[in-house]
């Protein structure tokens, strides 16, 4: 999970299978609260699976500015980066 579109492909994924979001209503600039309609323990739940499938610690505070399906695209790609 390196490249931007696959770590995109993946997230889109997980907010279609964890919250059973039509993939259709998942795009980039599409924003977690009030577009696809998450909340907070939403937000937890997705972290907890971003951090299985990458096997890095997500900060809650790299989480904190995420609104948007791409925001969560760069927090990912930004984490695989620190390596």
């Amino acid at each position: 999970m390196t490249e931007k579109n696959e770590i995109y492909q993946e997230v889109s994924a997980l907010l279609s299978k964890l919250f059973e979001i039509d993939p259709q209503d998942i795009s980039p600039d599409a924003r977690l609260y009030e577009d696809l309609e998450l909340d907070s323990i939403d937000a937890v739940d997705m972290i907890v699976h971003l951090q299985k499938k990458t096997g890095k610690k997500i900060k809650p505070e790299e989480f904190k500015a995420v609104r948007t399906v791409q925001d969560v695209v760069d927090a990912v790609e930004r984490l695989l980066r620190e390596e």
